[in-house]
């Protein structure tokens, strides 16, 4: 689905298609010249990271080990409890191993900082982050994110694997959702 399908629905495109690719490949070749020689673990954050998650994985040339984490920290809340709990935790054992989260998007960084000291704590050799897109404006805590696609205003933004209510996750581009949807 591309924005122009559901043009009523929002009010400004962000990232197109082509710019996300683009800039996933550009994110790609900065991690793989990171990592030389060592093996990563590439963890994606349900449900919004799946999109991100096989792009990014895809323009990567070598070999990586790929798990998922679900975790909740918003209920059935739109703001954030501060309290995570985990919905499906990983099947591989990061102890040593390299690990880069891949998220979608760096919000508020609550559930990020958290999994940060989680995975440090299971003895990861390393662990950083790769993110899509990044709120500054909407950051409650300060979260060490290594790599970055795109800083974005704090709007309500869809598409990519982002959400409204489970809807919008396939749209291949960014969008800000118009307010008259979720009002």
């Amino acid at each position: 689905m591309r924005a122009a399908d559901i043009s009523d629905d929002i009010s400004e495109v962000l990232l197109t298609e082509e710019q996300i690719h683009d800039k996933l490949a550009e994110l790609a070749t900065q991690v793989v010249a990171d990592y030389d020689g060592r093996e990563v673990v590439l963890v994606g954050v349900l449900k919004g990271a799946v999109m991100v998650m096989a792009d990014f994985a895809r323009h990567l040339p070598v070999h990586v080990s790929m798990d998922w984490m679900a975790v909740s920290s918003y209920g059935a809340s739109t703001r954030s409890s501060g309290v995570v709990q985990i919905r499906k935790d990983l099947d591989t054992d990061i102890t040593g191993k390299h690990v880069l989260i891949v998220e979608d998007i760096i919000d508020s960084g609550l559930t990020l900082s958290w999994l940060l000291e989680n995975f440090a704590s299971r003895g990861a050799a390393s662990v950083e982050v790769l993110a899509l897109l990044r709120k500054p404006d909407a950051m409650k805590v300060e979260v060490d994110c290594r790599y970055v696609g795109f800083d974005i205003p704090n709007d309500f933004v869809i598409g990519y694997g982002l959400d409204y209510a489970e809807r919008y996750r396939n749209l291949r581009d960014v969008a800000v959702l118009a307010p008259h949807v979720y009002s």
